[in-house]
């Protein structure tokens, strides 16, 4: 599977685990001490062959995803749930810890997020679905996050997110109920 944007990854152990799972070329942002020289690099790729975003799925990763997002507006976003990108011993999570499938999939799926949305799910939706606050809000939200393809977020993040990617009531609805029967199980 050959990859035409350039994808935008933390490290080197990251970039590997790319080139393991697909033909494309990559930033390393070292980390998160993403300097402007890198933000220049990536708004070339951009503007040259378009940009995909796939950090760690953890908060330094969001931090590096967001920083880049103001930098470098329009590059599409590649997400993997927290249990794909776990260190089989335990030791951290990251991109060079999952499996080639888990990465071409998460790349497959990468989607724009949208700076203005109209706001279709409200903050209440949210609250009387249980994904902001009660005891089960956590896994819930990590869960409608692998079903939607839009990254595990906080209580605060879930709505942005929803709306950036522009997540119909439908879809939404779609996604939650299957969060909902796997808890039933």
């Amino acid at each position: 599977m050959k990859i035409k944007e350039i994808i935008v990854v933390e490290g080197k152990d990251d970039t590997v685990a790319i080139k393991r799972a697909v033909e494309a070329d990559t930033i390393e942002t070292n980390g998160s001490a993403v300097n402007m020289a890198t933000i220049e690099k990536i708004k070339l790729a951009q503007e040259t062959r378009g940009v995909i975003i796939f950090t760690d799925p953890d908060f330094p990763g969001e931090k590096i995803r967001k920083f880049i997002s103001e930098h470098v507006p329009d590059c599409k976003h590649a997400f993997l749930p927290k249990q794909q990108a776990l260190h089989k011993r335990g030791r951290g999570v990251g991109v060079e810890h999952a499996s080639d499938q888990a990465i071409r999939l998460a790349l497959q799926h990468a989607q724009f997020m949208e700076s203005e949305a109209v706001e279709q799910i409200t903050k209440e939706d949210l609250v009387d679905a249980g994904l902001i606050g009660g005891h089960q809000a956590k896994e819930r939200r990590q869960m409608l996050g692998e079903k939607l393809r839009i990254g595990y977020t906080n209580g605060k993040q879930l709505h942005k997110r929803l709306l950036m990617f522009r997540i119909t009531k439908e879809q939404f609805a779609e996604a939650l109920a299957a969060v909902l029967q796997e808890e039933s199980k």
